[in-house]
């Protein structure tokens, strides 16, 4: 079955890095795009960046551009989130996701998260 299993996150200090590192399993990674969202308390879940399976192109929401990098590896299955210079405001919850089409439907697979919290 499909699996997610984020790791990376924990406790840095505001201008820090982290990188997050999302490992795939249970389907074809190289076939599918990846995508990093966010949850932070009392939020509702948004879009951070995502990359697809075709060409490896790259989208960001406007509030991590420049700051935040997303690449995979699909030798060990993996996707990336490298975040620089955080910000209090990057404190979150941090979801793996993907999609897979079954017949008519888009079927969406999340892993546990893992949370990164930004604080002096």
């Amino acid at each position: 079955q499909v699996q997610l299993v984020e790791s990376g996150g924990g406790l840095v200090q505001p201008g820090g890095s982290l990188r997050l590192s999302c490992a795939a399993s249970g389907f074809t990674f190289t076939s599918h795009a990846m995508t990093w969202y966010r949850q932070a308390p009392g939020k509702e879940r948004e879009f951070v960046a995502t990359v697809t399976s075709v060409d490896d192109s790259t989208n960001y929401a406007d509030s991590v551009k420049g700051r935040f990098t997303i690449s995979r590896d699909n030798v060990k299955n993996t996707v990336y989130l490298q975040m620089n210079s955080l910000k209090p405001e990057d404190t979150a919850v941090y979801l793996c996701n993907t999609k897979r089409s079954i017949g008519a439907r888009i079927i969406d697979y999340w892993g546990q998260g893992t949370q990164v919290t930004v604080s002096s």
